[in-house]
């Protein structure tokens, strides 16, 4: 559970944001988006292959 701290007289709207942001940086958002759908193991794969190629193109291209 992600508490935040609250101090007296703050803005709801600036907790609002901390809360937010501390989901964000947990990824918590991010996990329950993947459960909601079934993606096979070789599917996952082959995506992390393709976003390895893309990556290591920008980086011979930065070095080039």
């Amino acid at each position: 559970m992600i508490i935040v701290p609250v101090k007296e007289g703050e803005n709801i709207d600036r907790a609002l944001k901390k809360l937010k942001r501390k989901y964000e940086k947990t990824g918590v958002v991010k996990e329950l988006r993947e459960r909601q759908k079934f993606t096979k193991p070789s599917v996952k794969r082959r995506g992390e292959l393709i976003k390895a190629r893309y990556i290591q193109k920008l980086k011979d291209q930065q070095f080039s």
